[in-house]
């Protein structure tokens, strides 16, 4: 049996805790002179107006500034940096570009030639992943020799976890995206995302577990100190033990039992050996779902709160990445927009599955469902927002229509919001902004 070395490594130093890992796992043994490089960070999200969490939810620049060390050191000159993150408005440019300063990248740029793209605003070529499934991936990637995978090690509110392959969600463009939250439930989420790696070009990955997020992928998460790497030239090899360090069997993450299946390898680590430091050193349980009430109705805390007379029921994997990073500031609105007074019998459905209850007044949340449902008889009071993604002044006035006042505040300054979570890391020195700089 083929034997799938994968390296965990505790991060202590830099650049010498990453060389570790590369040595341990012989991860760049497959790379050749004159490669054109790729390097995948994760940047899920990006606001250039507040400082805001970024542990646990942005690869950190330290991993991402010593890979393009050791690449430099191999006689690598032709680099590039690519990410496609979430973009409200399809035509925002500021936002990548700020982020690439932000992070440190342009320092790469200029120390190294480093290139950095914004994939949404590069060509793409569709792909033919197998079993009826196209997607189309940015021309950039494809056209590399060799890619470094440096995804963030985080839990997953839809696909439990966030790691090597789910990364590669970032290189498609946005039709291809929306077409991963599938209402079809044979080929769903997860198994559209274990198709992601198919037709990657020679790799390495190395899970950035610096800082781990618990009910990922985003800033609104618990994020942790673990100083964990883990690396690989297989990626399904490194995304089974970094599951192990989240706390979960391979065998339970749909989205890696699919992608054994397509290996023919199975879902566990029989076949995958493991070097360096133990997985239990660092193996913690990350939960990856939020906490809703018995019947899937109302967030815990909202019900907590004493809200009656609305329905808004446990996402699913068919919401794609837009509605999904609205979900908590619709959520935060009506919280705050509560006094006490029930709010009239609502329900509010998201993604692509949810069917609406008779005798309800019916918000829609997003063009998707509006379609399925425009016609449906079991509405008698419908409220559509019809947009891709939602607009704020849609999701406003919707909730208005039902009596539910919510703070247009909220929605006006978005980019804001994520602020608010930084108080809970204040005045904790192991979480250091500076692991997100080149200096």
């Amino acid at each position: 049996m083929t034997k799938y070395q994968v390296a965990v490594v505790r991060y202590e130093k830099a650049i010498e805790s990453v060389r570790r890992a590369v040595d341990l796992s012989d991860g760049l043994a497959a790379l050749k002179p004159g490669d054109r490089v790729f390097i995948k960070p994760n940047i899920v999200f990006w606001t250039a107006s507040v400082p805001f969490p970024k542990w646990g939810v942005i690869t950190t620049s330290r991993v991402v500034a010593d890979m393009v060390a050791l690449l430099a050191e191999r006689g690598i000159t032709d680099i590039t940096i690519g990410e496609g993150m979430v973009l409200f408005d399809p035509k925002d440019t500021a936002t990548a570009q700020h982020a690439f300063e932000g992070l440190g990248y342009n320092e790469l740029g200029r120390r190294y030639g480093v290139k950095c793209v914004d994939v949404h605003h590069r060509p793409f070529e569709k792909v033919d992943l197998g079993e009826g499934v196209t997607l189309s991936f940015s021309k950039d990637f494809l056209e590399s020799d060799f890619l470094v995978d440096i995804p963030v090690m985080k839990t997953h509110a839809q696909t439990k976890v966030s790691l090597g392959i789910k990364n590669l969600k970032g290189l498609i463009n946005m039709n291809s995206r929306k077409k991963c939250h599938s209402a079809d439930l044979e080929r769903d989420l997860d198994f559209m995302v274990a198709k992601l790696a198919n037709k990657i070009p020679r790799s390495f990955t190395i899970v950035d577990g610096i800082y781990t997020a618990e009910r990922g992928p985003g800033f609104d998460g618990k994020m942790h100190r673990t100083n964990c790497l883990v690396a690989s030239q297989d990626v399904l090899a490194a995304d089974m033990v970094a599951a192990k360090v989240l706390g979960y069997e391979p065998v339970d993450i749909p989205h890696l039992v699919h992608a054994a299946r397509l290996r023919s390898r199975t879902a566990d680590l029989s076949d995958v050996e493991v070097v360096g430091n133990g997985i239990e050193e660092f193996a913690s349980l990350h939960q990856y779902t939020f906490p809703y009430n018995e019947d899937n109705t109302l967030p815990i805390q909202m019900e907590r709160m004493g809200i009656k007379g609305l329905s808004y029921p446990k996402y699913d994997n068919t919401m794609c990445t837009y509605c999904s990073s609205l979900t908590g500031m619709v959520l935060t609105s009506i919280a705050t927009a509560w006094k006490g007074k029930p709010c009239g019998n609502v329900e509010v459905l998201t993604g692509k599955r949810m069917v609406p209850t008779p005798g309800k007044k019916t918000i829609l949340l997003g063009k998707c469902l509006w379609e399925t449902h425009k016609n449906h008889p079991d509405i008698q009071n419908m409220i559509p927002i019809k947009s891709c993604p939602p607009s704020p002044k849609a999701i406003v006035k919707a909730f208005n229509d039902v009596g539910i006042e919510v703070n247009t505040v909220i929605f006006d300054h978005m980019d804001m919001a994520p602020g608010y979570f930084m108080s809970r890391y204040e005045g904790k020195p192991e979480f250091d902004e500076r692991l997100f700089k080149v200096e």
